[in-house]
């Protein structure tokens, strides 16, 4: 089930950014060195009142001249708009409102998306409390008067945020059809892709980088089989801004992924794997999706017997953080190996369900602890009692031991290299936690 996406809009300098941070709380903190999960993240998962959802910050952005503040802002509010289930629409008690406030709020009164409009720097009530009033004028609805920095105001505004989730977000109707989010950087084939699925021109595609504007689902049929595709929009913008750029890829690609069983990361053949792809991956990673490698444009590449191998090596080494994840080599152009494709998301779609039942699960780590003994320290040594799963999508085991401070990374990657030994889960992440016995 999807979660709720809700984004944070505004321009620069009113405290996007410290909200972002105070709802995020410590994990925004979490630094990994995993290419793509990186100390800036621009999305978090945000729980408030049983109800979680995905908060997106679109801040970040600082025009060079005062000419271009407007269509940036535009653009901003636009990417919000497109991708967000509620947008809370962020304005400064201090600088009171301005023009600029009132253009994009035109944007999003007309997008008839849910708006939440805050008024941050309210740190003294008595002091700004009459000047929050001022932003009715915008004609959004009733402003809400916060203070990101000192956390004050925030449980009613989430309060009114989600009130707006959709009725049974948490219990949504199963849909069995596999849906699939075809990522990558922009001009990389990903639009060619679904059109030569379904073998007709459905989503426009040009050599302008960004030609797709929405996240567009189209149903797919297959031997009898209906998949739901998400091409994850590019950019608009015809002018490479880099950080905007990337600000924007990475928005719209948490939207789509988040809506996701499997991400198929598209690489261009020609340009090779970046650091660009890099981070999509590490969205698609941290989601626990599960996730296969299409590098495109293959029939333009000189070949001989080493290519394949030197070029899945270099992927494997740019992304070794998912090692699981499936590689295929295709062309959107001729539709080599396209067909397998389909293939190789069954297979994947499986291994993301699949369950392993308790009684072969414990076999497997008895039998791993024998092989190699786990860790001590201080005289004291690790024991694990018992492993269950608990959940799929990703598959998710749970690991009873006696301190939960001994079980180290390595370990919990040794006895994964066990499961992934017995039962493939090729294409999935798998989660492990780790509790004391006793513990719930």
């Amino acid at each position: 089930m999807s979660k709720p996406i809700v984004a944070v809009v505004g321009r620069p300098n009113v405290g996007k950014s410290t909200l972002f941070n105070a709802l995020a709380g410590e994990r925004i903190s979490i630094v990994k060195d995993t290419p793509g999960i990186t100390r800036d993240r621009i999305y978090a998962d945000v729980s408030w009142l049983d109800h979680d959802f995905t908060l997106i910050d679109t801040g970040g952005i600082e025009p060079e001249s005062r000419d271009i503040i407007l269509s940036q802002m535009r653009e901003q509010a636009q990417i919000a708009i497109d991708t967000a289930d509620v947008i809370i629409f962020m304005v400064d008690v201090r600088q009171g409102l301005v023009d600029s406030d009132s253009k994009v709020a035109d944007m999003l009164r007309r997008s008839k998306k849910p708006v939440v409009l805050a008024v941050n720097k309210v740190d003294d009530i008595r002091k700004y409390g009459n000047d929050i009033y001022e932003f009715y004028n915008l004609g959004i609805g009733e402003p809400y008067g916060i203070s990101s920095a000192n956390r004050m105001g925030l449980g009613d505004m989430l309060d009114v945020v989600v009130s707006y989730f959709p009725e049974g977000s948490d219990e949504e109707e199963e849909d069995d059809r596999p849906r699939i989010a075809i990522v990558g950087k922009p001009n990389v084939g990903k639009s060619s892709i679904i059109n030569k699925l379904l073998g007709e021109d459905r989503v426009i595609v040009s050599d302008i980088a960004g030609t797709t504007r929405d996240a567009v689902d189209t149903p797919v049929v297959h031997n009898g089989r209906e998949y739901v595709f998400i091409d994850t929009a590019g950019l608009r913008r015809k002018n490479k801004v880099k950080e905007e750029l990337e600000h924007f890829m990475v928005v719209r690609t948490v939207g789509a992924v988040e809506r996701a069983d499997v991400a198929v990361l598209v690489i261009d053949a020609v340009e090779g794997v970046t650091e660009q792809e890099a981070k999509i991956a590490g969205i698609a990673h941290d989601s626990g999706k599960a996730v296969i490698i299409a590098v495109n444009k293959w029939d333009a590449i000189e070949k001989d017997d080493k290519t394949v191998y030197e070029y899945e090596k270099k992927i494997r080494n740019t992304l070794s953080y998912m090692p699981y994840a499936e590689i295929i080599f295709i062309s959107a152009k001729t539709g080599q190996r396209l067909q397998k494709l389909f293939d190789m998301i069954d297979m994947v779609v499986e291994n993301h369900s699949m369950r392993i039942q308790t009684g072969v699960l414990n076999e497997i780590m008895s039998e791993a602890v024998a092989m190699q003994q786990p860790p001590a320290d201080k005289g004291k040594r690790l024991k694990l009692f018992y492993m269950t799963q608990v959940s799929v999508k990703p598959p998710t085991f749970v690991i009873f031991v006696n301190d939960k401070e001994l079980m180290h990374f390595s370990y919990t990657r040794y006895i994964e290299n066990q499961i992934r030994e017995a039962f493939g889960f090729r294409g999935t992440p798998l989660k492990f936690i780790i509790r004391e016995r006793g513990e719930k």
